[in-house]
């Protein structure tokens, strides 16, 4: 089986040293992943978020120099001869993956570092982010986040609703998780093209608000876009454990309520710390045998782990 992730924090986890070994390299690593397990494990694409934690401070003069350091440090990272080579376009995820060649994602978690500034979304275009996660906990200059959804008026600022349209022209990805309620349906009236939940998981089945409702499933599946099933413990079941059960029901109501087509896969690999029966990259195949176990089809399964996804890197 190859695989197709949506969503993992190893670049930041890398960036800020937030690691066991100061040796630790994107090729190797002690983290969920690594480029040399995606590799073995059988993974066609991997997007690697640039988070930004707007609480913490800054290794360089602001966090968005923070995001242009981990672009860096990723491009540094791959040699023209190496088997992972970053990718901008679906164009270059094809000659990719007919080259058995990984392609690498960039994609930003918190939109608040353009900080009302549109050249900077230019600016973060032209070095190959094609993907933004437009808040995460706290209120940004696009909007709000889901701890908000409860108050009255948190959805899209005037700036945000410009942003989203302009991602759209230059085609990128629009990510509404960790956004408001009224965000995510700011975001649906204000899209032409499909949107995305990169890294989320189901309400009906966990009362989190991180997680999407059943209305909101079927709007991705109107709208033909999709949901990257998250491996966080806490929003999956009641004792934070992210089992392939849990895996397995949460995939199961994406299908029920927004269609086979919303479904993929969107770990949040090294930027969750609960325990995983899942516990890398490289252990992957669990989920297939767990989904197979489970009654999902192979046609399924497939679509769950790759060709959902590649659907909608043709929007790149």
């Amino acid at each position: 089986m190859n695989y197709i992730d949506f969503h993992c924090d190893t670049l930041s986890r890398l960036y800020y040293g937030h690691t066991s070994d100061p040796a630790e390299t994107l090729w190797k690593n002690n983290g969920h992943l690594d480029l040399t397990r995606l590799i073995d494990a059988g993974y066609l694409a991997q997007f690697f978020a640039c988070f930004l934690h707007k609480a913490s401070p800054s290794k360089r003069e602001t966090h968005f120099d923070d995001a242009l350091g981990m672009i860096q440090l990723i491009k540094s990272s791959l040699s023209p001869d190496a088997p992972a080579r970053l990718a901008t376009s679906y164009h270059d995820y094809l000659e990719n993956k007919n080259n058995r060649k990984l392609s690498c994602f960039l994609t930003i978690e918190e939109g608040g570092i353009l900080e009302g500034d549109m050249n900077r979304l230019e600016t973060l275009y032209n070095e190959g982010i094609r993907l933004i996660t437009l808040t995460w906990n706290f209120e940004n200059c696009l909007g709000f986040p889901h701890l908000m959804s409860a108050e009255p008026d948190t959805g899209l600022k005037s700036f945000g609703i410009e942003v989203v349209k302009r991602m759209e022209e230059l085609r990128m990805l629009v990510d509404v998780s960790h956004l408001s309620d009224m965000g995510f349906w700011d975001v649906a009236s204000n899209t032409k093209k499909p949107f995305i939940a990169s890294h989320s998981c189901c309400r009906s089945l966990r009362g989190h608000s991180r997680n999407l409702t059943d209305e909101m499933l079927r709007q991705l599946g109107k709208c033909q876009g999709l949901v990257g099933i998250n491996f966080c413990g806490s929003f999956l079941q009641g004792d934070g454990v992210c089992t392939l059960e849990a895996l397995t029901k949460h995939l199961r109501h994406i299908i029920n309520v927004g269609g086979l087509d919303i479904a993929a896969l969107g770990t949040d690999f090294d930027g969750i710390t609960c325990k995983l029966e899942i516990p890398g990259c490289e252990c992957m195949y669990r989920l297939d045998e767990a989904l197979h176990d489970n009654g999902f089809l192979p046609s399924e399964i497939d679509a769950i782990c790759t060709k959902n996804a590649e659907r909608i890197l043709q929007l790149l």
